[in-house]
């Protein structure tokens, strides 16, 4: 697992800010799957032929430094330890392995260990983000209905 520093530090934030709009921008401009980016490396300049997925996730990582937080990149192949998925989710482990044990979650054992595929884990982030939106969707619903809007 690819880990930045907890924090960027206000060196790191800056050069995040200023470059954020600008991939931002040329990915507004430019809607092709392969993408080529001009980088400046040292005093020369070269460019590199990125595909648009890795451009969209340099932005997000952009856009998480110029706000001051730290950013992990974790492959979907990944297996993460029980207290790795719980700090993902902000859980306390306890509560993972409840998940896990309700079939939420998918995950092998190795020995007595339980092992997490990040796959699994942003699958079930996704569907636990579904269900919260359509918790809230319902919930404006009502509202309107009860003309409390």
């Amino acid at each position: 697992m690819a880990v930045l520093s907890s924090h960027p530090d206000t060196e790191q934030t800056q050069a995040a800010a200023g470059a954020l709009p600008r991939i931002r921008r040329y990915l507004d401009e430019h809607t092709e799957a392969l993408a080529s980016v001009p980088v400046l490396v040292e005093d020369s300049q070269e460019e590199l032929l990125l595909p648009r997925e890795a451009v969209e996730l340099l932005a997000g990582v952009l856009a998480h430094m110029a706000a001051g937080r730290g950013v992990s990149v974790v492959p979907d192949h990944a297996e993460l330890t029980t207290q790795q998925a719980a700090d993902m989710l902000n859980v306390s482990r306890p509560y993972l392995i409840g998940l896990l044990q309700a079939g939420e979650i998918d995950y092998r054992k190795v020995g007595t260990h339980r092992r997490i595929q990040a796959s699994s884990l942003m699958e079930y982030m996704r569907r636990d983000d579904q269900r919260r939106r359509e918790a809230a969707d319902e919930l404006s619903a009502m509202t309107r209905e009860l003309g409390l809007d």
